[in-house]
């Protein structure tokens, strides 16, 4: 199965930290200040670094690793 945005649902932000679940009731955090994702809102377990060109990271990026690391 092919996972897409659409899979994501988004929670909202809270302190800075940015939440997702999937349909199945994973969750993934993330912060403007980490460079990958999490599965817990602490950042300290790490799931996928972003992939970030330049400048800094953005929820967008966080999204698309979401989906990139749903999709391994």
């Amino acid at each position: 199965m092919k996972f897409s945005s659409g899979d994501l649902i988004y929670q909202g932000e809270k302190s800075g930290v940015h939440n997702w679940n999937t349909v199945s009731g994973t969750s993934f955090y993330w912060h403007p200040d980490w460079l990958h994702i999490a599965e817990d809102m602490t950042g300290h377990s790490a799931t996928a670094k972003l992939d970030v060109v330049k400048g800094k990271a953005t929820k967008a990026d966080a999204e698309k690793t979401i989906i990139s690391h749903l999709n391994k």
